[in-house]
This record gives C-alpha cells, structure tokens and sequence, in this order.
C-alpha cells in the first residue's frame, strides 16, 4: 500500500531523526532502512531525502562526515546531533498528540457510522 505524500510530508524528519538515533547513515542506506522497517509502506526517493537532509543540517539537528569504505567507495555519512536529540523528543510529543486526536475522531466517525448502520438494519 503506497501512502498519499501529503501525509507522509509531514513525517519526514521525524523518521530520519529516528532512524539517524539508532545509528550514523548514508542517504541510500536510510531510504533503504526506512523502507525495510515500514515494510515498503514508506519509500523515500532521492528527491526528497537530500533536501531534508540539507534542511536537518542547516538546522544543526543532523551533521555530516565523509568516510572511505573498504571498497573504496567514500560515502557521506549523518548523525544526530544533540540538538537532533532535543528535536526529535519534541517531534515525538507533538506526533504522539496529532496521532492520538486523528484516532479520536477516526474512531468516533467509525462508531457512529457502525451505529447508524446498524439502526437502519
């Protein structure tokens, strides 16, 4: 199931900063690993990772590094940072707020459309 991009907008950052919690990554990896954990649900194309990516960094929430892999390839690295630390708690709160309100009311309207379904019985 793909998920509509306005409502994956929004959760962008907070899914990198997650991810980026867990351990230093390079872009590609952390489409991948985005991908992995959703099972497929959330697919990150290039075009939206590296402007994050550069907007979490102007931020000071994430900060760069190169490193030169075995095979010679040298890749860009991302880390948390402190601030990304502070950030991420933040976004967390206001997800956990947002989540639990959507569910509130999805849950009424799914109550009483069983309801009134079940009145016309």
């Amino acid at each position: 199931m793909k998920i509509n991009k306005e409502l994956m907008k929004g959760s962008t950052s907070i899914l990198i900063l997650s991810l980026l919690e867990k351990r230093d990554m390079y872009g590609y990896q952390i489409t991948q690993e985005l991908k992995k954990q959703s099972e497929n649900i959330f697919e990150l194309k290039e075009g939206t990772l590296y402007p994050m990516l550069h907007g979490l960094e102007n931020e000071s929430a994430i900060a760069s590094y190169w490193f030169d892999a075995d095979n010679g390839k040298r890749r860009k690295y991302y880390q948390i940072t402190p601030l990304g630390k502070k950030l991420l708690i933040e976004k967390k709160r206001e997800w956990k707020t947002y989540s639990n309100a959507v569910n509130t009311i999805i849950g009424s309207v799914s109550s009483i459309t069983a309801f009134r379904g079940a009145c016309y019985e």
